[in-house]
């Protein structure tokens, strides 16, 4: 764990008074910061970036909800709120580039925040993760995984939504394992079923909830691992896999985790 090994998470405030202005701000996200078991994503992310000497910052106390639960769910003023109110703080410390794990995240500051003039580069884990890999910053030597099978869900605001399926697949395919495909992929993949806001109301009527398909998807594959690389995607396959008492056959992580696993950090 990051606590372990004393890893120093650099805040951007702290930097910005000693006139130093970091490349990349991290936007650890509410997932990051609330959930005890997308926290464990953060710290192997930032394992990987402190691996790398990445010139990067989080915004600590200063940082809020993107916005984008409270749009999906109708309130539009509180959106606005929270958008101007990031946008403000970013400026302020004249953030360049956005780097962020979670795929709503990503899809809020890329496509939304320049209606309100809140212009960024904004970058998932996975291309990060993937431009390291092809600059050969990131070497994987392991073998760790060398006879796990693994299977990635695509993220419907990452795929679907802003058209990035080759970044994730590409890092995965620099792990030595194999990788298997659901059937239902890339474009034709399945909602985990907690996008929109769903994951905060109760389900609708229905024969079959949508995470219970989707895990049946991975089940099928005959995989040992599921990667993910959205929170809310994280928290659903999770469900799923307790739900078919699989959690002990196959494990959910995200990508960060097995890159982090892979470099034995």
């Amino acid at each position: 764990m990051a606590e372990k090994r004393k890893i120093e998470v650099p805040v951007m405030a702290d930097l910005f008074a000693k006139g130093e202005k970091p490349e990349y701000l991290l936007w650890v996200g509410s997932a990051g910061a609330f959930d005890d078991r997308y926290k464990k994503v953060i710290r192997a992310f930032v394992k990987i970036l402190t691996h790398l000497n990445v010139s990067y910052a989080v915004l600590g106390v200063e940082e809020s909800s993107s916005g984008d639960v409270a749009r999906r769910a109708g309130n539009e003023m509180l959106y606005q709120m929270q958008t101007l109110t990031n946008i403000d703080i970013l400026k302020m410390y004249e953030v360049k580039k956005i780097i962020t794990c979670d795929p709503h995240v990503y899809n809020t500051f890329k496509n939304e925040y320049p209606d309100f003039d809140g212009n960024f580069e904004v970058i998932h884990h996975t291309q990060f993760l993937q431009k390291m890999i092809a600059e050969g910053k990131l070497k994987i030597e392991s073998s760790l995984l060398k006879d796990k099978t693994i299977t990635y869900h695509d993220p419907c605001y990452l795929g679907r939504a802003n058209g990035e399926y080759n970044a994730p697949r590409e890092v995965l395919d620099s792990i030595p394992s194999t990788l298997k495909e659901m059937k239902r992929n890339r474009s034709q993949a399945l909602c985990c079923g907690a996008g929109g806001g769903q994951m905060f109301k109760e389900a609708e009527k229905g024969e079959k909830e949508v995470f219970m398909e989707r895990t049946e998807d991975v089940l099928e594959t005959g995989a040992n691992i599921i990667v993910t690389a959205c929170p809310y995607c994280m928290v659903m396959m999770t469900d799923g896999l307790k739900y078919k008492n699989k959690e002990t056959e196959i494990k959910n992580y995200d990508i960060a985790e097995l890159i982090e696993q892979s470099l034995e950090l």
